[in-house]
């Protein structure tokens, strides 16, 4: 016999080891995502819908949902909010229903607008008549396989082999941030970027509670690109499950020509293959 509740992970170890084992799981999952989450965005509240063996007491399947009562966008449902990757934790087609049907009984029970599920692996697994499907994004990543050598020899030399040894022979140097300063350096260059594209930033006490959250375990890693000393740009790498991706970037424009986010990508898939993990990940860009 299965059943749902909604259970509290940050006081349930059950869920931080269950989405630690699921192969679909991700640094989003985590407890500590939705602390980050709902302390920097007091209008965001989350809930983990638990499917749960009542024999074994053990978790089977999972789908974190947040609450978002935004005054601009409107009350809804999303799993999971400002996640580029995000999957339900199913093993099954019947698992998935089983969460979406209970998370649609939570969406009417608030009254809320609409409800957003985003998958990645699970898409095959998420079939509900009810939901209508949103095919406009593409996903863009590298498999690490065959090892930093050969995907070097793989690369296009044009346009990426020539502008990481431009940025080689200008002498750009990496730096890993180890301090809140470092974190800070990063954020300029993050927000000077959005500006520059005409989008919002997310504030800076997101990027520190993340920051604060996941360094110490070692899934965020912020890249500096350093040109005599000053950092020119930058790139906050969440790490997990097999999977390096990043997921935010920031660059100082008067110095692309040297091109230090060649060098901070190639930097970062050396450094993922290095610690073994097997896909660097673009993230997604829209289809239009």
């Amino acid at each position: 016999m299965e059943e749902i509740k909604i259970i509290d992970p940050c006081s349930d170890p059950r869920w931080d080891k269950f989405a630690e084992r699921h192969p679909f799981g991700w640094l989003v999952h985590l407890s500590g995502w939705e602390k980050v989450i709902e302390q920097t965005f007091p209008h965001i509240k989350g809930h983990h819908l638990a499917l749960i063996d009542t024999e074994t007491n053990e978790i089977k399947a999972g789908l974190p949902i947040y609450e978002i009562r935004s005054w601009l966008t409107g009350k809804r449902l999303v799993s999971i909010p400002f996640a580029t990757i995000s999957d339900i934790l199913t093993s099954n087609v019947q698992q998935s229903s089983l969460l979406i049907n209970e998370a649609i009984r939570l969406l009417k029970q608030l009254k809320y607008s609409h409800i957003e599920i985003k998958t990645l692996g699970s898409s095959s697994l998420v079939h509900h008549e009810q939901l209508r499907e949103n095919h406009d994004y593409k996903h863009h990543y590298l498999d690490l396989a065959e090892g930093k050598e050969a995907i070097w020899k793989h690369l296009n030399y044009k346009s990426i082999r020539y502008e990481i040894n431009k940025a080689n022979k200008n002498k750009i140097k990496l730096k890993v941030a180890e301090t809140e300063n470092d974190l800070r350096t990063f954020y300029v260059l993050y927000a000077m970027t959005r500006k520059r594209l005409g989008l919002p930033s997310q504030p800076y006490l997101f990027f520190k509670a993340l920051y604060s959250a996941f360094t110490q375990s070692n899934n965020i890693n912020i890249l500096l690109a350093l040109f005599e000393d000053k950092a020119i740009a930058g790139h906050f790498l969440f790490k997990y499950n097999g999977r390096v991706s990043a997921e935010a970037t920031g660059i100082n424009d008067d110095f692309r020509k040297i091109s230090p986010n060649h060098f901070l990508f190639w930097e970062g898939i050396k450094l993922a293959c290095t610690e073994g993990y097997k896909i660097y990940d673009f993230g997604r860009t829209s289809i239009y």
